[in-house]
């Protein structure tokens, strides 16, 4: 009897943790991003540049990660908007980003709209 019920919670557990995602997700491991659904049509343009241009140095689960957890994956430090704002400026600085401002501040932009739902 134990079994079940302990089963049975951590059935209503796991349902209750995928429900409560803000930004969907969809993918797992190196293949994990985000949902193209969740992305309102004014932030598609800074999506699909997200897409193509920053996994030039490394997968979209990196970034994924991020959002929902609230720390950079590799560091441990805090992911909010005045590190995805010091990650902006970081990528602008290297050479083979291949991004200008604009691109680098409406993928900034998307990021703290992936921030703030993900908080919600």
């Amino acid at each position: 009897m134990k079994k079940y019920v302990t089963l049975a919670v951590l059935v209503a557990l796991s349902v209750y943790s995928i429900a409560e995602a803000r930004v969907k997700v969809s993918g797992r491991g190196a293949k994990m991003n985000f949902s193209a659904d969740s992305v309102p049509g004014m932030y598609k343009p800074a999506f699909d540049l997200m897409q193509q241009k920053c996994i030039k140095c490394h997968t979209m689960e990196r970034t994924v990660i991020a959002v929902q957890t609230g720390r950079a994956p590799i560091t441990g430090q805090p992911f909010n908007k005045q590190a995805v704002k010091a990650y902006g400026i970081k990528m602008l600085r290297k050479p083979n980003s291949d991004m200008n401002k604009k691109e680098i501040r409406d993928i900034v932009v998307l990021l703290n709209f992936l921030l703030d739902e993900n908080t919600k």
